[in-house]
């Protein structure tokens, strides 16, 4: 009897077998990502009962796939295999599989990575930040160029990185300026904290986004800024969020009139200081320097990250004009609110 044979009659068997599983992954997961941590967080992390992690990490315990220590729960180096094993066919039990390619012809574009959960869990949340970084330590070559903006999504990959021959030879570069009040999580914060992580070299790009045209013109000629313009067309890896209009006009302090104008001509979401309308049309645009929809074009890797339902539409609307070889990471229910 061949596995898949067995494993059909395995689950005439124990009817209950996927759903038994499922569960078990997303637990042994969950350990693997936020280890050390204890039973109550873990409850708290995968919304679920107390007791039901109670239940099921004992299990995992006695199979010697977690080990519980002082400080709380971590995976075995036999529980990561048994993880790295069971991934494909979680994907493909959970779904995830199928939606990840019907996205990516939906949108048109190369591939689709999609989160179990979503991003405003602290689940989701860690699994992202570590998908991040896999992919940036894996796409880098020696002395890459990586443009990175500002956001919560990309910061996520920050704990995650970390030094290696090829990533310590590139250059982190600011791919907008300051965005609003809030500091930590603007590009400029977060390329000197890529890095350190790598101990790599960084750019940034200290310049507010809004300019009077006269203040633009005068920017665009100085020198450190004609040479962040030259590192733009030299990117290598582009690394970004896509937000919804309303979200990035807050984000940025606009005033009720420029809302009003965004509402008027039917801006649904933002990238590089673009707004565009469900077609894909550019409809407004932030008189300001940083990377443009050119140079994230002509870059070999583009790593764009959105998720949550109320981004769909802004999603939707970016990838109709944007670069086919993108690489979208979003998690399940940015995935099917489009679907």
């Amino acid at each position: 009897m061949d596995e898949k044979t067995l494993y059909t009659v395995g689950r005439q068997l124990i009817p209950e077998f996927d759903s038994l599983l499922k569960k078990r992954y997303r637990i042994l997961q969950a350990i693997h990502a936020a280890g050390p941590i204890g039973r109550r967080s873990l409850a708290d992390l995968l919304q679920v009962s107390e007791r039901d992690v109670r239940n099921e990490t004992t299990l995992l315990q006695e199979q010697q796939l977690i080990e519980i220590q002082q400080r709380g729960m971590i995976c075995t180096k036999q529980g990561h295999i048994i993880l790295e094993q069971l991934k494909s066919h979680y994907y493909e039990l959970s779904g995830l599989a199928k939606k990840e390619q019907q996205l990516a012809e939906k949108l048109g574009i190369e591939k689709v990575i999609i989160i179990p959960g979503a991003f405003s869990q602290q689940a989701a949340k860690i699994l992202l930040g570590k998908e991040i970084a896999r992919l940036v330590t894996r796409l880098a070559l020696p002395n890459s160029n990586i443009a990175l903006t500002g956001g919560s999504s990309v910061a996520a990959a920050v704990p995650y990185l970390h030094a290696t021959p090829t990533l310590s030879s590139a250059t982190f570069i600011a791919a907008r300026g300051g965005m609003g009040e809030e500091m930590t999580l603007q590009a400029n914060v977060l390329v000197a904290q890529f890095a350190e992580a790598c101990k790599a070299k960084y750019k940034t790009l200290f310049l507010p986004e809004f300019l009077s045209e006269q203040a633009y013109v005068a920017m665009k000629a100085e020198p450190s800024v004609q040479e962040m313009i030259r590192l733009y067309e030299e990117v290598n890896i582009v690394l970004h969020g896509i937000g919804t209009a309303q979200e990035m006009a807050e984000k940025r302090g606009s005033t009720d009139k420029d809302k009003e104008l965004l509402e008027e001509r039917g801006a649904v979401g933002e990238a590089f200081g673009y707004y565009f309308n469900e077609d894909g049309e550019i409809v407004h645009q932030i008189r300001t320097i940083c990377i443009q929809p050119e140079h994230v074009r002509m870059s070999e890797n583009v790593l764009a990250i959105a998720g949550g339902a109320q981004k769909a539409q802004a999603i939707v609307a970016y990838f109709k004009q944007a670069a086919q070889h993108t690489i979208f990471i979003t998690d399940e229910e940015a995935a099917q609110a489009i679907l």
